[in-house]
């Protein structure tokens, strides 16, 4: 028998070790998604309350969603890994 048994009695097997994992930032996961090209989605802000001073075109273009600023993307990216 070539396997090493330590005092627990349980025998050692070998494992691949791997990098660690990236954790994502839950409160950025909420808030932007990764398109299929790689892109991050927005929603628009200022869209929740005070809505009645707004128009009505207004209103519904920040309803929409968008792509955030590229200049924004690499920090977005890290705190959405996968």
């Amino acid at each position: 028998m070539n396997e090493v048994v330590p005092s627990s009695g349980w025998p050692i097997t070998p494992r691949k070790v791997y990098m660690p994992k990236l954790k994502t930032h839950k409160g950025a996961a909420k808030r932007f998604k990764k398109t299929g090209t790689g892109k991050i989605k927005r929603r628009h802000a200022f869209a929740r309350h005070i809505l009645t001073s707004k128009s009505r075109t207004r209103k519904r273009r920040l309803g929409q969603s968008s792509i955030a600023d590229p200049a924004n993307s690499p920090e977005i990216h890290r705190m959405i890994p996968y």
